[in-house]
């Protein structure tokens, strides 16, 4: 018969090691991944050690390795809309290794950032995280411990990112539009001097070819934007039977004003936006097709490389792109 679980604050090391039939030395190795063990007798442990819900002393780990066991999350996006997904992919990844998370927001602010980055070296992190809302170059964060930027791309190309793929996922949506038999294909996006905007619109550029109708047409995220992108593009004279989005904020515009218009979606013009935010694609009229730039694995990815980093390994990149993916809905099909 297997020993009852017991409360974590009475399961001792010896509890588990009695249970699991090895000795202290073999549960303190599997659980601290650490020493020459066959994968079978770690994973063995483990399982006794999450059954009987022993919980390791962390003080002890971090006096024994010289680590905390945290990391920081160092993060621009004070509305969560991407680190929230990233951070939630990266904590996966980190807690296989038994790791906390301490998320700090910079508020876009350079000196709230360098106070930040004080107080986390002051917690002695074993490493660092650091993403935010755009995909614009950053100045690279000046601490001595290992970093990963997620999503936000440093300016120091030596440093570890993780990245989606912006323009593959521009191109599926272009795709997707031609696969239709949509040939007259206008793509409305944000401020020029975004990097993701300029690099959505040159793949779909390149993408939709001759299908394209006129120049893409720049403006701002949001749904104000779209709906007044139309207005302008209808007052041109454009013939289009699709709209391939920069960002769900515009896209949910564009359906708005359609629908305003008595344009029928997807029947005369389809519609297509950018980053599967749930709140505007599930809640559009029709639900949105869109780009999902899959940020849960981008955090997944780069929580195993800063995991990688801090055992003092090389990871076999110092640059992982994501692929993206499209989600298909009504506005399309």
């Amino acid at each position: 018969m297997s020993p009852r679980a017991s409360s974590p604050a009475t399961v001792k090391i010896g509890d588990v090691a009695r249970a699991a039939g090895v000795s202290l030395g073999t549960v303190s190795k599997a659980l601290n991944g650490t020493g020459s063990l066959r994968e079978e007798t770690r994973r063995h442990v483990q399982e006794v050690a999450d059954r009987l819900g022993f919980v390791p002393d962390s003080r002890g780990r971090g006096l024994a390795s010289g680590r905390t066991y945290t990391v920081g999350f160092l993060t621009t996006d004070s509305f969560g809309r991407f680190t929230l997904p990233i951070l939630m992919g990266a904590e996966d990844a980190l807690s296989v290794g038994r790791m906390a998370v301490i998320l700090s927001d910079t508020r876009d602010d350079r000196a709230r950032e360098e106070h930040l980055v004080r107080s986390l070296r002051g917690r002695r992190v074993d490493g660092l995280v650091v993403t935010g809302r755009s995909t614009d170059e950053r100045a690279r964060v000046d601490i001595d411990i290992p970093v990963v930027y997620a999503f936000t791309r440093p300016d120091d190309p030596e440093q570890c990112a993780v990245l989606s793929d912006e323009a593959a996922g521009a191109a599926l949506a272009a795709r997707h539009l031609l696969s239709l038999g949509r040939s007259r294909i206008l793509h409305v996006t944000g401020p020029q001097r975004h990097r993701s905007a300029r690099v959505r619109a040159e793949a779909v550029v390149d993408t939709a070819g001759d299908a394209l109708v006129g120049e893409p047409m720049f403006g701002t995220w949001s749904e104000e934007w779209g709906r007044r992108a139309i207005d302008i593009a209808l007052a041109s004279g454009l013939d289009v039977d699709a709209v391939c989005c920069g960002s769900d904020q515009i896209a949910r515009g564009v359906l708005d004003q359609l629908h305003e218009r008595r344009i029928a979606v997807p029947e005369q013009v389809a519609v297509t936006g950018y980053d599967n935010w749930d709140v505007m694609a599930l809640a559009a009229r029709p639900p949105l097709t869109t780009v999902d730039m899959n940020l849960g694995e981008v955090g997944r990815r780069a929580g195993e490389m800063l995991l990688e980093l801090i055992d003092g390994r090389e990871p076999a990149r110092r640059e992982i792109i994501v692929p993206p993916r499209l989600e298909i809905r009504g506005s399309t099909v």
